[in-house]
């Protein structure tokens, strides 16, 4: 009986230490640099979340330019901001920078992924048309269906005399 209250008072001591550890971390530099969507089009905007980054600070990107960083109310050293990314920016991976107030700069490799527009204009459709093959085809099966209307109808006509 002695042994189990030892014992529950030992998991109640180790438990209570692992739930306070974590609060008890101090950054001395930014970590974990978030960047939200991570696949982006030209134009988009993005949220950048940085952890040990207590007063702000700037991100910056060859994909969009130097961003503001502020600090999130009741997250622990935690700031963010919304780059927007250019409109002529190439497409794919990118790095991001982050500058915080008094923190030494951290660079996350690949970070994000920008990703190519889409052909605007006419649905995304070539200006050339349909090809004289796409017709046949298109025309063909437009027969096919007719053809197997008839048939159909036909067969039902059939039963409803007999």
């Amino acid at each position: 009986m002695r042994n189990s209250r030892a014992l529950a008072v030992s998991a109640a001591a180790v438990a209570a230490l692992g739930l306070a550890a974590p609060a008890a971390v101090a950054w001395d530099s930014a970590s974990n640099i978030v960047a939200l969507p991570s696949v982006i089009a030209r134009g988009g905007q993005m949220t950048i979340t940085v952890d040990g980054c207590p007063q702000g600070g700037t991100a910056t990107s060859g994909a969009f330019p130097s961003t503001r960083l502020t600090p999130i109310n009741g997250a622990n050293e935690t700031s963010k901001g919304t780059a927007t990314i250019n409109s002529d920016a190439a497409p794919g991976s990118y790095s991001i920078t982050v500058n915080c107030t008094g923190r030494q700069p951290l660079t996350r490799d690949a970070a994000f992924t920008v990703i190519g527009g889409v052909r605007g204009g006419l649905g995304g459709s070539s200006t050339s048309g349909a090809t004289p093959t796409d017709m046949a085809i298109g025309g063909g099966l437009v027969a096919l269906a007719a053809i197997g209307g008839g048939v159909f109808w036909m067969r039902r006509r059939a039963e409803k005399r007999a």
